[in-house]
Parts: C-alpha cells; sequence; structure tokens
C-alpha cells in the first residue's frame, strides 16, 4: 500500500500527499486562503464533497464560490438550514427530500396543518436566527444501516425511513448541523458561514417520488447565492417574469382563455388570433421563399400507421385513441407518417428531390395535468412542421438551409440563438449503423455551417438525433424552440423510395424541421420576451383613436377607417369615459399608437399621436401617421 500518492492540479502540476488525503488537504497544501474559501471539490467532472478521500491519480479543481459549479453546494446546504427552521417551527413535520435544482433548492414536507406561503416570513426569520452562529456540516460515511432505520422510526420520519431502507448497507452517509441531521450524499459546505444572501420563494404540492398514489407533500421552494447583489438581480429577473407572465397577460390583452371544458388546449380570441395568422403570414413567406409547398393531412388514422411509424413502440403513452367502425384509430402526435403518405402516393425520381412539405400540423399529445402550463405545455398543438425528403448527399446542405432559415426567423424577434446536437437516447428505434450516419450528418452539417454547439448526449429523439435550438429572450431566459431531426428509420419503416440516376430504387433521407416549435409555445414566448408591447407588424391594435368628445366620435371613425382600408388595424374608444381613462386604459393594453382626436385635429385633418413608451408625439398629418405605421408593418420592425 502507497504511503503517498500523486493529486493532478488543472495547471498540469502534480501534488504529493499523504494515501487517503482529501480535497480539504489539497487545498491547505497549495495554500490557507484557498481552503478557507474552498466549497468543494471537482474530481474529474463530478463535484465532491471536500471531507471525501482522494485516489491516486485523480485530477482535482479546488471549488470556490467563483465557479458555478460551487452555487449549487451553497444551496443544498441552505436547503438543510431550512429544514432546520422548519421542525424547529413545527416538531411534527415529516421531512423528505430537498436537493439543489436549476435556479434554487426546495424541500418536501408533510406539515400537521397546511401552510401558506404566508408562512415563509417565519421560517425565513428562524433560518437567520440559527445562522447568526456558525455551524459545521459534519459528515459521518457508512453508517450501519439498522441504526439508521432504528433512529428514523424512533424519530417518525417515514420518508427517511424508505429512503433508508432503499440504500446498500455501507454505503450511508450522515449530514449534520446545529442538531439537524439528515440522510445525504452532499456534498455540502464545510460550516453556514457562506449562507447570507437567500430567500424563500413559494409554496406548492408535490406527490411524493412524483407519484400521484402516494401521498401531496408540501414542496417550500427557494434560492440562494453568495452575495446579496447577485441574489437582488435574480429576484428582480424573478419579479419581471411575474410581471411577463404570459397567463396573466393573455388574460389583460384579451389573447386568449383556458378552460376546464377542454384542458391544456387555448381558447383563441380574435386579438390572439390576430398574433397567430400574423406568424401564420411569416410562416407562409419564408417557407415559400425556400421552396417549400404546403400541405394538409388528417387528424385520425389507423393504429397500424403508429405501429409501423414506431410511435406505438415508443410513444403510445401520450398519446389519444378511439374507436371507429371496429377499428382502433390514434390521433396524431406528429404530422410525420402523414407526410411520408403524401411522399409515397406517387413514384419519385432523384429529380424529384429535394422535396421539402410543410404543415401548420395539428397535433395532440397527453401531458399529465399537473405538468400543463398556460401556453407553453399544452395538449393541444400546432406546429410550424415540414418534413424534407432528400438524397443522403443533400443531406447537410438541407441541414445547412434549416439553420439559415432558423436564424432568419430568430433575427426578426431579436432572439439570440444557442445551438445543441442532442445525440441517440437510451430509447430508441433502428440499428446503430444508421445511427452513425445520421449523427455525423449533423455534425458535419453544423461544422461547415460555421456555427457554435454544444452536445448534449442521449437526448435526440426516438428515431434519431436532432440539432435543438434555444433562444435567449429579453430578460436573460433561456427557451427551447426548434428543433432539426434526421430520420432514416420512418422511411424505411414506410418503404418509400425514390429511382436514382442508376435506376435502381433508394430510400430517402428524412429531415424533420419544426422552427418556431409550436404556435401555442411561440406566442407565450413571444408574450413574455415582449412583456405584451409586441412590435407594430404584430400588435393587435396597431393604433387606437380616443375621440375627446361625443361629437369627435364621427372624425374618429373616419380615421379609423382610412388606417384600416391602407390594412392596418385600428379601433376606436367611443366610451362615454375620460379621455385621461382611455389613455390609461390604452397604456395598459400596451397599443403602439394612441390617437387624440378633438376640435383642432378635426379642423387641421391631423392627429395627435403618443407614441408607447415615450408619451406625446404632438399632432401630425394622418397621411403621415399611416406611412410611417405601414413601414413598420412591412419591414416587420422591432418596434
Amino acid at each position: 500500500m502507497l504511503s503517498a500518492m500523486r493529486i493532478g492540479l488543472p495547471d498540469g502540476t502534480d501534488l504529493e500527499l499523504e494515501n487517503g488525503a482529501t480535497g480539504l488537504d489539497v487545498a491547505n497544501a497549495i495554500g490557507p486562503r484557498l481552503a478557507q474559501a474552498a466549497v468543494a471539490v471537482g474530481v474529474g467532472d463530478e463535484v465532491r464533497d471536500l471531507r471525501l478521500p482522494l485516489a491516486e491519480g485523480d485530477r482535482v479543481r479546488i471549488l470556490t464560490a467563483r465557479d458555478a459549479e460551487a452555487l449549487p453546494v451553497l444551496r443544498h446546504s441552505t436547503a438543510h438550514v431550512m429544514a432546520e427552521a422548519v421542525l424547529h417551527l413545527w416538531p411534527d413535520a415529516k421531512v423528505a427530500i430537498g436537493p439543489a435544482i436549476a435556479d434554487g433548492f426546495y424541500y418536501d414536507f408533510q406539515f400537521p396543518e397546511p401552510i401558506s406561503s404566508d408562512d415563509l416570513g417565519r421560517i425565513e426569520q428562524e433560518m437567520r436566527r440559527i445562522l447568526a452562529q456558525e455551524h459545521p456540516f459534519v459528515r459521518t460515511d457508512g453508517v450501519d444501516k439498522g441504526e439508521v432505520l432504528a433512529r428514523f422510526e424512533a424519530e417518525a420520519q417515514p420518508y427517511k425511513l424508505e429512503l433508508a431502507r432503499d440504500l446498500p448497507d455501507g454505503e450511508i452517509s450522515l449530514y449534520t448541523q446545529d442538531g439537524f441531521e439528515d440522510l445525504c450524499r452532499g456534498p455540502h459546505l464545510q460550516t453556514t458561514k457562506p449562507i447570507k444572501a437567500f430567500r424563500l420563494l413559494s409554496t406548492a404540492g408535490a406527490y411524493w417520488r412524483g407519484d400521484s398514489d402516494n401521498p401531496m407533500l408540501t414542496r417550500i421552494y427557494g434560492t440562494a447565492f453568495f452575495d446579496q447583489a447577485a441574489l437582488d438581480e435574480y429576484l428582480e429577473r424573478v419579479e419581471q417574469a411575474r410581471l411577463r407572465d404570459h397567463r396573466r397577460l393573455g388574460r389583460e390583452l384579451d389573447l386568449f382563455h383556458f378552460s376546464d371544458v377542454s384542458p391544456g388546449s387555448p381558447f383563441w380570441h380574435p386579438r390572439g388570433m390576430v398574433i397567430w395568422n400574423e406568424l401564420t403570414t411569416l410562416w407562409r413567406e419564408l417557407n415559400r421563399e425556400r421552396g417549400y409547398q404546403e400541405v394538409r393531412t388528417p387528424i385520425l388514422y389507423n393504429v397500424e400507421v403508429w405501429k409501423r411509424s414506431g410511435h406505438w413502440e415508443a410513444y403510445r403513452e401520450n398519446m389519444y385513441f378511439t374507436e371507429v367502425e371496429a377499428g382502433q384509430f390514434g390521433i396524431k402526435p406528429m404530422n410525420c407518417p402523414g407526410h411520408v403518405n403524401i411522399f409515397g402516393d406517387e413514384r419519385r425520381s432523384y429529380r424529384d428531390l429535394p422535396l421539402r412539405l410543410a404543415e401548420q400540423g395539428l397535433v395532440h399529445r397527453h401531458e399529465p395535468s399537473g405538468t400543463l402550463h398556460g401556453l407553453m405545455r399544452v395538449r393541444h398543438i400546432t406546429q410550424d412542421d415540414a418534413h424534407i425528403f432528400c438524397t443522403h448527399e443533400q443531406i447537410e446542405d438541407e441541414v445547412i438551409g434549416c439553420l439559415e432559415l432558423a436564424q432568419a426567423i430568430y433575427g426578426i424577434f431579436q432572439l439570440d440563438l444557442r445551438i445543441e446536437l442532442s445525440t441517440r437516447p437510451d430509447k430508441r428505434i433502428g440499428a446503430d449503423e444508421l445511427w452513425d450516419a445520421a449523427e455525423a450528418s449533423l455534425h458535419g452539417a453544423l461544422e461547415r455551417a460555421g456555427v457554435e454547439y454544444q452536445l448534449n448526449e442521449g437526448d435526440g429523439a426516438f428515431y434519431g438525433p436532432k440539432i435543438d435550438l434555444h433562444m435567449t429572450d429579453s430578460i436573460g431566459r433561456s427557451w427551447q424552440m426548434g428543433t432539426i431531426q434526421l430520420d432514416f428509420q420512418m422511411p424505411e419503416r414506410f418503404g418509400i423510395t425514390y429511382t436514382g440516376e442508376d435506376n435502381a430504387e433508394h430510400t430517402p433521407a428524412m429531415i424533420h424541421r419544426a422552427l418556431f416549435g409550436s404556435f401555442e409555445r411561440f406566442i407565450g414566448i413571444l408574450i413574455e420576451h415582449y412583456a405584451g408591447a409586441f412590435p407594430v407588424w404584430l400588435a393587435p391594435v396597431q393604433a387606437l383613436v380616443v375621440p375627446v368628445a361625443d361629437r369627435h366620435n364621427d372624425y374618429a371613425r373616419q380615421v379609423v377607417a382610412e388606417l384600416n382600408a391602407a390594412g392596418l388595424r385600428a379601433e376606436a374608444d367611443t366610451r362615454g369615459e375620460s379621455v385621461g381613462k382611455k389613455i390609461a386604459e390604452a397604456e395598459r393594453q400596451k397599443m403602439p399608437r394612441i390617437l387624440v382626436v378633438g376640435d383642432r385635429e378635426v379642423e387641421s385633418g391631423q392627429v395627435s399621436v403618443r407614441r408607447r413608451g415615450e408619451g406625446d408625439a404632438g399632432a401630425q398629418p394622418l397621411a403621415d401617421l399611416r406611412g410611417e405605421l405601414l413601414a413598420l408593418s412591412a419591414g416587420r420592425a422591432p418596434s
């Protein structure tokens, strides 16, 4: 057995330490200031507790508050302090699990009586009382399983008891701080000292282990940062997200509503349909320019289609089925088989390829009721779908064309693009050699396009690898929207072919492409991106005319008629309310232009213009205003 071992450091040098040395020993060997600032240790791609022993040849990084990987450690540790505070306030509460998550942490509890968000302040106050003194996080490894089971049974903690039963004997670790002990793998901070900037955010219901047959627990969400400025910045983003919530704005702007008569399916109001139709016009224009032909396919198909496509095997739990004349049919969750059917309806030659088919395709997917979220997660989905049938030699050019179209679309909305290449998942269909070829083609297209991309291993569709397109909105949030998927499986399964230049029959490649993703979700994202203040070309009402008094109503209607005749969208507010109230309501409705008309405007044939976000812009000839709005609309200007 070696008495010393070598540990690799990020700069390429090695450090010699006693066998069994920990990450904290590495930090101390480098310097006491680093040891004091150390949060955790990175060993390869894994973040570990500083207290765990290292092995010969490990290459390590000491993580401090400046490293992104350290933030989950702080948040997980804060969650434990929250759990301690909860037990101080509700000694009979049952503790479940409390992990760090993307934007913070949560902990699940079963309370003796219901609690609400009003109780979060009490819990925070108790946390600050606990943190007034510094407490070490003490890790204990290799705890006897029988001892742990007996302890949790004596403490009447059934959820911890169930978790401990599932763990192998000899692999149980516990963390203790200030008398609170929890079953946990870590990692955790060395002490509670760095826990200062935190906030409890909300409560929600959550089934134990995500199973609706299990008890409903109370989940408390919170977040934590290493400094107050970062926390304040995050809370400002949360507040901005709340103000931009598309569900609230959808009601306030009269765009859509949801109803229990058809859960997960939006009811679009006239103003919402304006946005929908403007996006449809854009979609058609861009598709036509790039050689796509629009088609429409049925919603209901015999289940044999879904068995042949692979959806029955890989996706049927997300589908809806019905019987028609003693035969079983499935409502389509995807448009692909319909487009394959169109391709196969006639003989095709290599001269016909690439064949680009586009559809504003309505699909239905069963999303559990607990996952439905406004327009972002629905059951009734309208995809801006397209399928490209091409030769294998044409794949890279067609994928590059899809990427260029994506950049054109997202540029209109000033959405920054981030690209991921998602490779084969565990649950998939088709031979590995086909997956090898498909992944190589997408790699090649991305390299030729000269775009930056990240690898997202294992997240491809069940039938092929894909390129996922992520957008960053105006307040810095990332959304996964478009996708470009390469499929060698479905053409083979349906037996579609084309006659090659060699007069032999060949199987085409199939590219699935949706760049809005779905119209519903894309509109939801746009509502939040613009905070409901749509650019002129997309605004449901581009100009609202406000008459000062009843005697000005006829002129207001004349202004509306002239603007509408020019192809603009204008309305008049002729209610018997005060001008001030009408203007205030129009501003809340985020109208791009408010046109006030009184005696002076009637006499001069002008309108007094209020621009959104700028206020009073003075009087303007109606013809000038009309020209300005038409130019902004035609150019799809960003404001």
